[in-house]
């Protein structure tokens, strides 16, 4: 599958609206009791990009992306404006202490990037597309600026040495969203000479 390491630029990106979507069955049996069957560990964000399309200047830059990605065909990366922090409020700038995202045994190096929804419950969102300079790394409460490297295709941290069992591994991070466009025709439509009208529905895809 494609991928270009490209994010769909702001200006039009920043119009944009979605979020997590889950994927759940559910079936009444006779005495009015529900079964539900959760399909998808992970949520798949869906988004439509069609409010950052404003002006001329927007329909040619996203004209150009698209014809760049053949349409569906290729995917890139999304910054999603209501969740792209690891902070706890998704879009403050990132703190060495914000996310766990291991347990040091004394032998595993390589650790991947989560992020932890919490109400009740948890649920650990995997993250594979961090920022380029965004990550940091704290090592048992204290900040760790040298012995790691991260990939920013993946988002896995590998360590030089492997953490010590028990100490406990956080990161802060900033990220996109691995996406693809959900259509290969793009509808824009002139209200006049300046403005524009899109339909733009992109779809997170699985890396």
């Amino acid at each position: 599958m494609s991928f270009d390491e490209i994010t769909l630029p702001l200006r039009v990106g920043f119009g944009s609206t979605g979020g997590p979507n889950f994927s759940t069955e559910i079936i009444v049996v006779a005495n009015g009791f529900e079964r539900r069957n959760q399909n998808w560990a992970q949520a798949r964000r869906v988004f439509d990009a069609r409010t950052g399309v404003r002006s001329s200047t927007d329909a040619a830059t996203l004209l150009n992306f698209f014809h760049a990605r053949a349409g569906r065909a290729r995917g890139f990366r999304l910054k999603d404006w209501s969740d792209y922090s690891s902070n706890p409020d998704n879009i403050s700038a990132p703190a060495y202490s914000d996310q766990v995202i291991g347990t040091g045994d004394g032998a595993t190096v390589a650790f991947q990037l989560v992020k932890n929804y919490s109400s009740g419950v948890t649920h650990a969102r995997t993250i594979k597309k961090p920022v380029a300079g965004s990550v940091v790394i704290g090592l048992d409460g204290a900040p760790l600026g040298t012995g790691w490297s991260v990939d920013a295709t993946t988002g896995v941290i590998t360590f030089a040495s492997a953490p010590a069992a028990g100490q406990t591994i956080t990161a802060g991070f900033l990220f996109d969203v691995p996406v693809r466009f959900d259509t290969d025709y793009l509808s824009l439509s002139a209200e006049n000479y300046a403005a524009y009208q899109a339909d733009v529905p992109i779809v997170e895809i699985r890396i």
